[in-house]
């Protein structure tokens, strides 16, 4: 299956359900095959361009629900440092630094199930800033938002929102209670009648099967998302799965192979975690399906310098790209 499947892709075919759990089945040297194959789609759907987004954690901790992967819940102990939203000079002065070191996208991104009314207000104002004082294309991760919000986000400047589904309705249950899987997907389709792109995925290595994964993959496909962040989990020192251990680098890499043959035009966007679960084979990533990749630090955990990820895609033969 794996010689054909690249040129089927390529010329407009869709890989079944059945046809990916299938690849989860694969193993050793077969892994490397089904690797190729993700490249050869990825090259010839999307090019050699790789799409660069950073964030900026604007307001931190205390969040009202028990995400068990999760730092900055209100309910587990877990030490990160806490604080409300910051001002609209600090965002500024971060942006700018990120827009020198070559990202092209920048989120702000809050704790919390949503904001509040203040909050937004302060959010937009912070939007309509950037917009006029940077380049940045501007994306925003504020939690669950209504019609109206997304509205305002939309003419405030920014062209992308960003909502996690985490994981595959069937195993959401097991990672939250606090609120469910529709909330989320509710979000998403606010945010894509308000005219915006939307950057949705999860995290892996949750405990999770490969079906799991594979009614994910599915599960996004259905959704017509445009970026697909993956992350894989770090497991947070006082949280329910602090005790979790990553999958190995190779299963990891066939994660997003998967996932690339599976969403062939959407952006897959390796983001949290990716350092820690690949190790020295993380270059092998963007040989597997990624496009696209969350650069600098992350929410409440460092991450590479973004010098250093621009030096890879150049050491690799691509180049960067904002979209």
């Amino acid at each position: 299956m794996l010689q054909d499947l690249p040129k089927r892709i390529l010329d407009g075919a869709e890989i079944s359900f059945e046809e990916a759990l299938e690849l989860t089945e694969l193993s050793g040297d077969e892994v490397y095959d089904l690797i190729h194959a993700a490249w050869k789609v990825t090259r010839g759907l999307s090019g050699a361009e790789v799409d660069l987004c950073s964030i900026i954690n604007a307001k931190s901790g205390r969040c009202s629900e028990d995400c068990r992967f999760c730092a900055q819940s209100g309910r587990y102990h877990t030490g990160i440092e806490t604080y409300p939203l910051l001002d609209a000079s600090r965002v500024l002065e971060q942006a700018r630094e990120i827009e020198q070191s070559g990202a092209h996208r920048f989120s702000l991104v809050i704790s919390g199930r949503g904001p509040s009314r203040s909050e937004f207000d302060r959010i937009i104002s912070i939007y309509e800033t950037l917009k006029s004082e940077t380049r940045l294309n501007l994306c925003a991760s504020l939690g669950v938002i209504d019609k109206e919000q997304a509205r305002r986000l939309a003419a405030a400047g920014v062209t992308m929102y960003h909502h996690n589904l985490e994981t595959c309705r069937s195993f959401f249950p097991s990672i939250c209670s606090s609120h469910t899987y529709d909330d989320r997907v509710a979000t998403v389709e606010a945010v894509k009648k308000a005219g915006m792109r939307v950057c949705c995925g999860g995290i892996l290595s949750m405990g999770e099967s490969w079906r799991h994964r594979v009614e994910f993959a599915f599960e996004l496909k259905e959704l017509g998302v445009d970026s697909v962040p993956i992350n894989i989990l770090n497991p947070i020192e006082g949280t329910p799965f602090e005790h979790l251990q990553p999958m190995s680098p190779l299963d990891t890499l066939k994660s997003i192979a998967i996932f690339r043959l599976a969403l062939p035009k959407t952006r897959l966007r390796l983001a949290g975690g990716r350092a820690a679960a690949l190790r020295d084979t993380l270059p092998l990533a963007l040989q597997a399906g990624i496009n696209a990749m969350l650069v600098g630090n992350y929410l409440t955990t460092a991450g590479r310098s973004v010098a250093e990820d621009v030096q890879m895609l150049s050491d690799l033969g691509l180049s960067s790209l904002g979209i």
